[in-house]
């Protein structure tokens, strides 16, 4: 029987929509490479809940059961994503530490001298050494490059990027990193830190997960973690992996986050503590903008000044909305001139960190100026401590050089000394300095084929923004308004703000970074207003970036308004191409179907019962179906399948013994990489056989009626997680389906268009 000629009585009233239902072959050669989804929904087969049952009947009892056994082996792999991310997260740090003050020191020693030419030859060699090893990361897995997190979130999103969670992966994301940051690129390690953390996650569970969902679950706890050990944030880890990670969200899911990241700041401070005190958990963070101590009035801010941290909330979302705009653009040119070759790629690293090297070494040798050390009698420790961060570069004993204690030094030293010194210790022209030439090198820097974070870069300018507006403020009003240090950490938040466009999570990241939580309200309200305003201009530069990858369809938390308000229906927007299969089909039609035609899902539509949607198919059982040669042949070859070949799951046919249902851990065990249909030999006799599907079909598939509002078809394609959504008529029959293809602003616009045309 031909599939396609079973679909007379299948019909849809949105008919300029219903031009190709049916199976044809000579439609799905698609000449450009998509992107996979995932299926964050569970199977509802007939072999799956045998599976479950006998699960649970294996493993029944009061005090023991199936259940309470899988919970205590997930928070085991918990437990071990966090003490793996926690000591991943600390060598990484310790390396980035050993090998910039290796570098610094070997160039000081040649300064102290006076010799600047060889002092600049010295920095530039150990620069473009340590990009280099970070590019050659890159050039060994592609996937490894930039920050990781759009990558992470596009996987969370239900998006299959290849090999974003393979350990070789989260090897040269680590090891690049470190190469990234000691070549002193304006860069960060926390974003990779969440990338590092998913990969744990991911390769901790392979062998045990067998399913999208549960792996999805555990990948937001390992961001999570990844977060948490980059900023020892881990009540803010929790809150990013929810308000900027996961698309999906649950309570059980909180809680298991929660305990993931308390494993992995409890393995953070253990390690942390080695070599001082050690076992005495929280000894010192990892990452720290150190304590705020102030003087007097000093200590808290006015009422009338929440207007002026509004004016710096507003600036940053600003600079941020230039920040994102410009790294767009660039990033545009690259994928036109230099993404597309290698070596375009490496040669573009070496020659930025030629560039930063140049910069960060010719505007102190340019704008040569020393101050006083500042007396020490009053200083807390902290301060003390911090002195000893400050660089001469030339200058006397006793005296120090603004510019370079900026830039030659390491990106939380720079943040400490900007949060906690006297308003006097860095003037106005160094900060401004500072501020451009920083904040324009991240922005060409941020895309290049190095792992790179966002996080320091824009804490470390947003701080030098807002240290200079707090002096000049102070300048103006002096004695009235907070302590200058104040200023600095509202406009490192409203700049990072500005470009993530994050707020709750931020907020309480920087909160448990400072430990102060007098900053709550300005912090709250800097975060809002950069949002907002950086809102009006475009998006945050990690959407901007997931966009900008091919083939790459993000479905954002809400639909765009003006598709709600064109009166598109699902009719609308369902797939022209209808390719179903029967419930029970010949060898040959399926064979051929997964040959010629790529779609992860099937619908079965049981042709002799009026074209009722029957339920779904996965691609990768029917392959396993023909692998494991679960066929038959039917008694009366001449007779319509469906009424002779199948009684009870089992095939009957007089002269052979009956085959039995292929269990469902059969189908399961190669998961996530099944056997091409490629790989699979199907010889001429067994063409002719059959193949019962039923017990291994989705039989309650989500489905939506044509009339259903574009608005609630996507709600509930990207809440539950979907893969395909099923469009059917009044009549239970199947017309159409929905993919994340025909949900991208480009394919709605264009179907709104064809709706008009249509009228």
């Amino acid at each position: 029987m031909n599939v396609s000629n079973s679909t007379a009585t299948r019909k849809s009233k949105f008919a300029f929509r219903q031009d190709s239902v049916g199976y044809n072959p000579d439609r799905h050669h698609n000449s450009d490479v998509k992107i996979a989804s995932l299926t964050y929904n569970e199977d509802e087969s007939e072999a799956y809940r045998a599976h479950d049952a006998s699960t649970h009947y294996k493993y029944r009892g009061t005090y023991w059961n199936e259940g309470k056994r899988e919970i205590m082996i997930r928070y085991i792999q918990l437990a071990l994503i966090g003490l793996i991310q926690g000591s991943v997260a600390y060598f990484c740090n310790v390396a980035c530490h050993y090998f910039v003050e290796r570098k610094f020191e070997r160039v000081a020693s040649i300064l102290e001298s006076g010799s600047y030419f060889f002092a600049f030859l010295s920095y530039f060699g150990h620069q473009l050494t340590f990009a280099a090893f970070a590019s050659l990361a890159v050039m060994i897995e592609p996937m490894s490059g930039g920050s990781g997190i759009p990558e992470v979130k596009c996987f969370l999103n239900g998006i299959d990027l290849p090999r974003i969670n393979d350990i070789k992966t989260g090897l040269c994301k680590v090891i690049g990193v470190v190469g990234s940051v000691s070549a002193g690129l304006p860069v960060g390690k926390e974003g990779p830190m969440v990338h590092s953390g998913a990969v744990v996650a991911a390769s901790v569970t392979r062998s045990s997960v067998r399913d999208d969902k549960a792996r999805r679950d555990f990948v937001a706890c390992g961001a999570a973690s990844g977060v948490c050990t980059a900023f020892s944030a881990p009540i803010g880890g929790m809150l990013f992996a929810f308000e900027e990670g996961a698309s999906y969200w649950s309570q059980s899911v909180t809680f298991r986050t929660f305990f993931c990241s308390a494993c992995s700041i409890a393995t953070l401070y253990t390690w942390n503590s080695v070599g001082s005190s050690f076992g005495a958990l929280g000894f010192d963070k990892l990452f720290s903008f150190g304590n705020f101590i102030f003087e007097g009035m000093q200590a808290s801010y006015s009422v009338w000044e929440l207007l002026i941290f509004v004016f710096i909330g507003c600036m940053g979302g600003m600079i941020g909305a230039i920040f994102n705009n410009t790294n767009e653009k660039l990033t545009h040119w690259r994928i036109k001139h230099v993404n597309h070759s290698k070596f375009r790629r490496y040669l573009e690293v070496l020659c930025i960190s030629s560039i930063v090297s140049i910069v960060c070494f010719g505007i102190p040798f340019i704008f040569h100026e020393c101050i006083q050390v500042p007396d020490t009698d009053g200083m807390s420790q902290q301060q003390v401590e911090l002195i000893n961060r400050f660089v001469q570069f030339g200058c006397p004993e006793g005296q120090y050089h603004p510019t370079a204690s900026l830039f030659f030094t390491d990106g939380n030293d720079a943040i400490k000394l900007l949060f906690h010194m006297h308003e006097h210790t860095f003037p106005e022209k160094a900060l401004l300095l500072f501020f451009v030439c920083y904040i324009s090198l991240a922005t060409v820097t941020y895309g290049i084929a190095v792992p790179s974070g966002l996080f320091v870069p824009s804490l470390l300018s947003g701080a030098a923004f807002g240290r200079l507006f707090g002096n000049l403020i102070y300048k103006i009003i002096p004695d009235k308004v907070a302590f200058s240090n104040t200023y600095s950490l509202i406009g490192a938040a409203a700049v990072l703000g500005g470009m993530a466009r994050m707020t709750i999570s931020l907020t309480v990241i920087l909160l448990e970074a400072t430990g102060n939580e007098q900053f709550v309200l300005p912090l709250m309200i800097s975060l809002f207003c950069a949002r907002v305003v950086g809102s009006l201009f475009n998006t945050d530069l990690y959407h901007i970036h997931i966009h900008l990858k091919p083939g790459v369809h993000f479905l954002d938390g809400e639909l765009r308004a003006i598709s709600g308000h064109h009166d598109l229906y699902a009719g609308h927007i369902m797939s022209k191409d209808l390719v179903f299969i029967r419930p029970i089909e010949k060898v040959a039609t399926v064979y051929d179907l997964l040959a010629t035609c790529d779609h992860a899902f099937f619908p079965v539509v049981d042709t002799e019962d009026r074209d009722i949607l029957y339920g779904t198919v996965s691609r990768h059982i029917l392959t396993t179906l023909l692998q494991q040669r679960a066929i038959g042949v039917a008694a009366n070859p001449s007779a319509s399948p469906n009424r002779n070949i199948v009684q009870n799951h089992v095939t009957l046919e007089p002269n052979c013994n009956y085959v039995p249902l292929v269990p469902y851990k059969i189908l399961e065990r190669e998961y996530p990489a099944y056997t091409p249909i490629s790989e699979i030999a199907v010889s001429d006799n067994d063409r002719e056989c059959f193949i019962d599907i039923r017990p291994y079909c989705n039989t309650a598939p989500h489905t939506v009626q044509e009339t259903t509002s574009v608005r609630r078809a996507y709600e509930t394609f990207r809440t539950l997680g979907l893969r395909m959504l099923l469009v059917v008529n009044k009549y239970n029959q199947c017309v159409g389906t929905i993919t994340r293809d025909d949900l991208t602003a480009e394919a709605l616009a264009q179907d709104m268009i064809t709706k008009g045309k249509n009228l």
